[in-house]
């Protein structure tokens, strides 16, 4: 992988993190399109990593809000809400402790199974829109995140390790399935994803796995350094996007490219 590729990809995870078209299926369309083959994630580890510190920087205040919160040591709105965080995060916690290879060997399946899973990414934002639509029509225009819908926003993000659904667009439209109104979905889809990443990010460098990588340093840096810059502006901009913008749109989107991931591939 060159520096101007690292770059790329880099700006190509940024910029999609936050919208729900998946940026791991992105990633892999990059990577295929430039005929980048890697023996590892630790790439596509790094510049996760990056678009979650991002998220940190721009969510900062509500993050301090909730640890004082937390801090007090008495329950109260702030202290629900970390744990009900918390609840979201055990089933990737599952995922990546006891099937972590198979997670990886998807990502050598090629552009097939990242076209597949944006066509579901695809189905998933069409049908939790015309639920909530059915709801708006009926005056229901959804409360706050349960610990019910928590837990199954959680399975949602697990199911999304697979490259090319969506995490974001699975987590939102669980979430507004789940009758939870779109402002707290995509805030609550956001900051569910912040200790998962960086905990991946944080084993990786202590096993040692980013000095053996086969990408590079400077590439890594690159990518790193382009997905956190991307990434600061695509989550002022674009989240505010993914909460007004009727998500059908992005739907289009990702069937779009889906089918053509499959035509490609065939």
């Amino acid at each position: 992988m060159s520096w101007i590729e690292a770059i790329v990809l880099g700006l190509i995870q940024g910029l999609t993190e936050f919208l729900p078209v998946s940026s791991s299926g992105h990633l892999a369309i990059g990577k295929a399109l430039f005929g980048i083959e890697t023996a590892d994630l630790s790439f596509e580890v790094a510049v996760h990593a990056a678009t979650v510190l991002a998220t940190l920087v721009v969510f900062w205040k509500d993050i301090v809000k909730l640890l004082q919160g937390l801090f007090r040591f008495q329950w109260n709105p702030e202290t629900r809400y970390i744990l009900l965080l918390v609840l979201s995060m055990v089933p990737v916690f599952v995922v990546g402790m006891f099937f972590k290879d198979q997670v990886e060997a998807l990502f050598g399946e090629g552009l097939v199974v990242v076209g597949g899973a944006l066509v579901l990414t695809s189905g998933l934002l069409f049908f939790s829109e015309m639920m909530t639509l059915r709801r708006a029509a009926a005056g229901d225009e959804g409360g706050q995140v349960s610990w019910r819908s928590a837990l199954w926003m959680g399975v949602a993000q697990a199911f999304a390790v697979i490259p090319g659904l969506s995490r974001s667009g699975s987590t939102i439209a669980t979430g507004l399935l789940c009758g939870v109104k779109k402002d707290e979905v995509t805030r609550f889809s956001f900051l569910m994803v912040i200790v998962p990443i960086l905990g991946e990010a944080f084993l990786d460098v202590a096993g040692g796995e980013f000095s053996q990588s086969t990408v590079g340093a400077l590439p890594l840096l690159l990518g790193f350094a382009a997905a956190f810059v991307s990434g600061l502006f695509a989550c002022k901009v674009m989240i505010a996007m993914v909460r007004k913008v009727r998500l059908h749109w992005f739907a289009l989107y990702c069937a779009a490219v889906g089918l053509a991931c499959i035509l490609f591939s065939l």
